[in-house]
């Protein structure tokens, strides 16, 4: 048996630390989107496959029988792929999906399919809009020019704001709910947006919002494949356990 484990997730780097402690014979994968990203546990790639045909080359050179896909929740494109190749190879597959975070009393959630539909969450006037979506999908909300939009990220950029009116906020998580509140009092945010990432980690933010009152655009998950699903970390050791 080899593991390969998709650690796109901050659960990925606790299941890599995990099958490495159990002794599993594995390998982890990152895209590499983090710069000087935390070395894990277990032997590294780093980097894209190369689309479909690169990542069947991959699996059968490193003679791959067991896939956990512990990616973002949001990276479902990579989730769609890595389940449709497994199942075409006969490959063992789980996917590691954390639970989607749900309102809590005190919140202020506008639910929205995607990153176009916040402009209808403004008024006339020019807001300040805090960004915790990352940078891959900043160009989506070229339609909020306009407004002041500011884009938290966790490497210096390399490339101008993709629109006007925007500025990058430099961060690297974890962020703590008294440093949020301090942010976004200092920033004037009028409006966070959010991806349904889910978890505990980086649910921070979303309690400062609750406590200063602010509204919140939470992006819905994208459709996830239609695979073997866990979603807690223990689940998913159980399931390398009885391969």
């Amino acid at each position: 048996m080899k593991v390969l484990l998709l650690a796109g997730s901050g659960e990925g780097r606790v299941l890599a630390d995990a099958l490495y402690k159990m002794g599993v014979n594995a390998v982890a994968s990152l895209a590499g989107a983090t710069r000087q990203a935390k070395p894990l546990a277990l032997p590294t790639r780093i980097g894209g496959f190369g689309g479909e045909d690169g990542f069947c080359e991959y699996l059968e050179r490193e003679k791959i029988t067991h896939v956990l896909d512990a990616t973002h929740p949001f990276a479902s494109r990579i989730s769609h792929r890595t389940a449709l190749v497994s199942a075409r190879k006969s490959l063992k597959y789980m996917q590691y999906l954390r639970p989607a975070w749900t309102a809590q009393a005190g919140d202020q959630w506008h639910h929205i399919r995607d990153e176009t539909d916040v402009l209808g969450l403004l008024n006339k006037t020019p807001s300040t809009v805090f960004l915790a979506t990352g940078r891959q999908t900043l160009e989506r909300f070229a339609n909020l020019e306009g407004h002041r939009i500011i884009c938290r990220q966790i490497d210096p950029p390399t490339s101008p704001f993709p629109f006007e009116g925007g500025e990058y906020c430099i961060g690297r998580p974890p962020f703590s709910v008294g440093r949020e509140v301090e942010l976004f009092e200092a920033l004037g945010v009028d409006l966070l947006v959010v991806k349904n990432a889910g978890g505990t980690a980086s649910r921070s933010k979303l309690d400062a919002a609750a406590l200063l009152g602010l509204p919140v655009a939470m992006i819905e998950r994208p459709p996830q494949p239609d695979a073997p699903k866990v979603d807690t970390i223990e689940a998913a050791l159980d399931w390398v356990r009885a391969c």
